[in-house]
């Protein structure tokens, strides 16, 4: 089965792509909020008990999926290449969904603040993921990720699976573009 790991800066269009790309392929998509939001009924973001069940969930999730029929799973993930935890949890998941290299293709999108911050408000982005209906909130999120974070490989943070790795400005590409740009380089 394979792993198609979507990541990049909040607000890039993960979830959108991995819905066009589940569309075209008949992969599942488990994208990031999934476990996010019900956990922030009963912990802030930042707690530790937060941190430590939505990992699990995540670990347990990736485990059981491994063991369907599925064709292939998509997942969404906000990754801090300069955050050597982000790494770690990620390899974790991938290790417990028991995919080999060959397995597993990561799919870098980005596109600028400003062309985010546009979609931050957008019907399909508010109605999946209902934190971030606080749309000042956020935004701020957005601005504070691109100030914190290395948010896209290259130069001091070199991507550390080039030869699975696919990068693509989605600034003015469909969702079903992007989609289907991803099938073809992965051949899904």
């Amino acid at each position: 089965m394979k792993l198609v790991i979507i990541f990049g800066p909040p607000a890039v269009g993960k979830m959108t792509v991995g819905q066009a790309l589940g569309a075209e392929t008949g992969y599942l998509l488990f994208h990031n909020h999934v476990t996010i939001e019900p956990l922030l009924q009963f912990f802030p973001y930042d707690s530790p008990s937060f941190k430590r069940l939505n990992s699990l969930f995540r670990e347990e999730l990736f485990a059981e999926l491994a063991t369907t029929a599925a064709k292939g799973l998509i997942f969404t993930y906000v990754w801090a290449l300069d955050d050597a935890d982000d790494k770690a949890e990620l390899d974790r998941f991938i290790a417990r969904f028991g995919a080999g290299p060959a397995d597993v293709c990561f799919v870098e999108l980005y596109a600028a603040l400003a062309t985010r911050l546009d979609r931050n408000g957008t019907p399909n982005r508010l109605d999946h993921k209902r934190s971030k209906r606080d749309l000042a909130r956020s935004a701020e999120n957005l601005r504070y990720c691109d100030r914190a974070y290395v948010m896209r490989s290259g130069g001091a943070h070199p991507f550390p699976y080039p030869d699975r790795h696919l990068a693509i400005d989605n600034t003015q590409l469909a969702p079903a573009e992007v989609a289907g740009r991803i099938a073809r380089h992965f051949g899904l």
